[in-house]
């Protein structure tokens, strides 16, 4: 390896470190109020795995308190994907790395692989491109084929950065107030047709977004 790289290896190593402490800093200074979490410490009480969801543009939270459960991601190997890597990784996810052009049949063969290894999962519906809050099949699909519970949750601050990406990625403030909502746990029936799948995507979709409102709300009742 030529001493450029060797340099550029290690300056980004050092940069995703740093940035990896300086999240987790800004972390520890949230005010964070988690609601109708029961099920799903019930769920992983009795080691039973699940699949939760939530929006892509709020993912930073959700990913967060999701860290204390037996959980696994599926982060591509673009540059961003190094980035959320390092950070799982820190929170002891379980990090399966696939290709950034990945189709939707390997991802769901890759994550159905991992839940029969023991692990919940975690996934942004509406990603990686979007377009935002529009709920794929993924999530549904998956807890239909693993016989697993889905549990949607919705996140919100009152005070936030704002990306100029295509989810309008948000990041909390330092010492922002902040709210986690999670969903009862929704069952896909065995014998589900393929259109009664298709409409509870739909309705899916429909309750994620109720929930993101609803953390709003949380938000600006405890101010």
């Amino acid at each position: 390896m030529e001493f450029k790289e060797i340099k550029k290896s290690i300056l980004n190593f050092l940069g995703l470190t740093v940035l990896t402490f300086i999240v987790n800093l800004v972390i520890k200074t949230y005010r964070i109020k988690i609601y109708n979490d029961d099920e799903v410490n019930k769920l992983d009480k009795s080691g039973e795995n699940f699949i939760s969801a939530f929006w892509h543009g709020r993912m930073l939270i959700p990913w967060y308190v999701n860290r204390k459960y037996k959980i696994a991601a599926l982060v591509s190997k673009s540059k961003d994907g190094e980035i959320l890597t390092r950070l799982l990784k820190n929170w002891n996810y379980n990090v399966v790395r696939g290709s950034s052009h990945i189709g939707g049949k390997e991802a769901l063969n890759i994550m159905e692989k991992t839940i029969d290894e023991g692990y919940s999962f975690a996934i942004t519906p509406d990603g990686p491109t979007g377009p935002p809050y529009k709920m794929k099949a993924g999530a549904v699909v998956l807890a239909h084929r693993k016989s697993i519970p889905l549990l949607l949750l919705g996140t919100a601050s009152n005070r936030n950065f704002v990306f100029n990406s295509w989810d309008k990625f948000q990041v909390p403030k330092p010492f922002s107030k902040v709210s986690v909502v999670y969903s009862e746990p929704i069952y896909v029936r065995e014998d589900s047709s393929r259109e009664e799948i298709n409409k509870l995507i739909e309705e899916c979709e429909i309750k994620l977004t109720g929930l993101q409102k609803e953390a709003e709300k949380f938000v600006r009742n405890n101010n």
